[in-house]
């Protein structure tokens, strides 16, 4: 690294040597060599002196110049000089010009050639460190084998040979052990640009892990013939792999399996044992449910698309292996469809249909003032309220058996009626507990919901803009070790966290805290989040 003091030709030479030692382009070590040369004139001429160095790429000829700014009237001698004694040198010289004053060559000391030193040394370290940003940022994804360097409490220092990686302890399989020198195997889930040069994180837990080692194990994955729609896993004890295939004659969970397990044996071994059960997606939500609660056998299965939830109800005896150990089984099929799985056995769903249909029949006595037997057949044809019964057309109460248009005429008279009085019974509740009449116009604000806002002090527009959504729905958090519930003004509306916000922006467009505009660009960015494209013009 003694550049300063070599001839052209170790000059040079050391520069193709450590370009090739780094894997950098020889460029950029010519140029660390040249303010590092730099650096030590300057300990020479002095440090304000702006001493620039050139050295010939091919030659290897070492030039040293003074660079000095033109102006009119000179301050520093060292940095400056005047427009008539630059125009001397060159005519055409301008205020603002550089002009460059040659300057002899050097012997450096001991200590300019030290310092030189660690300024090459720098300048190569800060490429070496960008080269292997570059060249990792673009391999997030991959899967990448290397030698343990080291194990830093807990965490495994990976040699790639180019480059260093870690893999921190939460990201190893549970009881997995690495000594130095073991290969190891993982996958990059990471690449960040730190002051101390690029971390490349690893790990051996990620769900991508598993379905890359599928794809070099499985040549119709890699061939693009099979595709891994989705992995979810509980490292070092068991995954689910959902595949389909876009050829109608190639079986994906076969081509997974392999030929007596083989294929699947694989990936199993590198996971320490990792049970893996392979799954034919499907694009029926319902059909892909059932499919990922394997090997439990589904009797029927309830969609709420809203809030995405399905019910699931398997036969008794199924019950445990449909939840699985600690609710393994049902906790990996919910990441693996990105639905909540609710879980229930026969006997349950039957009795709470039963206790459904004796709420609803009671519902209809009382709202209506009819007997048990209109009750449960208005339960039994489907309606579910008071206020469906009261808006439904007259044909669909009249078509139950037993009924006429006159008794549907009635039934629908008495609903109606029922949802006025208790609407007016509901305002005047409203207006006992001092909620304006303002909110009232608040888009998807019910009566009900403003008999709430009073109960919790919500009374007014501006109340309502400020409050946080979480005051309206609910919110849950951990204290002292326990779960603790946070009650909403509107908990049992069954809102959504997006229409809670909604009436929240409407409440503040009212008040005049936000415009028409404001409100548009807050929808377009939450459907863009969303993954929705806002409509093009």
């Amino acid at each position: 690294m003694a550049a300063v003091s070599a001839n052209r030709l170790e000059l040079l030479q050391i520069a193709d040597a450590v370009a090739r030692e780094k894997a950098i382009d020889r460029s950029i070590v010519i140029a660390a060599m040249e303010d590092a040369i730099a650096k030590a004139a300057r300990s020479r001429y002095g440090a304000e002196t702006d001493v620039h160095a050139e050295i010939n790429p091919r030659t290897g000829e070492l030039r040293l110049a003074r660079h000095l700014l033109v102006v009119e009237t000179v301050e520093n001698p060292s940095t400056q000089i005047s427009l008539e004694e630059a125009r001397r040198r060159n005519p055409a010289a301008q205020i603002g010009d550089t002009i460059a004053d040659a300057l002899p060559p050097l012997e450096y000391g001991r200590i300019a050639a030290q310092s030189a030193k660690q300024v090459i040394v720098q300048k190569v370290r800060e490429a070496e460190r960008d080269r292997q940003y570059q060249e990792y940022k673009d391999r997030i994804g991959d899967i990448v084998n290397g030698l343990v360097k080291r194990v830093e409490y807990g965490n495994v220092v990976v040699d790639l040979g180019r480059a260093e990686a870690i893999v921190r302890r939460d990201e190893l399989l549970p009881r997995e052990v690495f000594r130095n020198g073991d290969r190891i195997r993982a996958y990059i889930y990471d690449v960040r640009r730190e002051s101390r040069g690029p971390q490349i994180f690893l790990s051996r837990t990620h769900p991508q892990f598993m379905a890359k080692l599928f794809a070099q194990e499985v040549p119709e994955i890699y061939d693009g013939i099979v595709e891994v729609k989705a992995v979810a896993r509980d490292p070092g004890s068991r995954a689910k792999i959902a595949v389909a295939s876009r050829d109608s004659s190639v079986d994906p969970v076969g081509a997974c399996v392999g030929m007596r397990g083989s294929r699947v044996q694989a990936v199993v071994n590198e996971l320490q044992g990792e049970k893996i059960d392979i799954i034919p997606w499907s694009p029926d939500i319902a059909t892909f449910v059932v499919n990922a609660l394997a090997p439990a056998e589904v009797a029927k299965v309830v969609l709420d698309e809203e809030r995405q939830r399905i019910e699931v109800v398997v036969p008794d005896h199924q019950l445990s292996l449909a939840i699985g150990r600690r609710g393994q089984n049902v906790r990996l099929a919910s990441q693996l469809t990105g639905w909540d799985i609710d879980i229930l056995t026969e006997q349950e769903e039957s009795e709470r249909r039963q206790a459904e249909f004796e709420k609803r029949t009671k519902t209809f006595m009382e709202a209506l003032n009819v007997d048990e037997v209109v009750g449960q057949l208005l339960a039994s044809e489907g309606f579910t309220s008071i206020e469906e019964l009261a808006f439904v057309d007259q044909r669909e109460i009249a078509s139950i058996e037993g009924f006429d248009a006159e008794t549907a005429q009635e039934l629908q008279s008495r609903a109606q009626d029922y949802l006025a009085r208790l609407e007016s019974e509901l305002d005047a509740r409203r207006k006992e507990l001092g909620v304006e009449d303002a909110l009232k116009e608040v888009p998807g604000v019910t009566t009900k919901m403003l008999v709430a806002f009073g109960e919790h002090g919500i009374k007014t527009v501006e109340d309502l803009a400020g409050c946080a959504t979480d005051e309206l729905i609910g919110w849950t958090e951990r204290k002292d070790g326990e779960t603790v519930r946070h009650e909403g003004a509107l908990e049992g509306f069954e809102l959504t966290r997006e229409d809670a916000e909604n009436i929240i922006m409407q409440a503040r467009l009212k008040a005049g805290w936000i415009t028409e505009a404001d409100l548009e660009a807050a929808e377009t960015e939450e459907d863009t989040a969303g993954g929705k494209q806002p409509a093009q013009a």
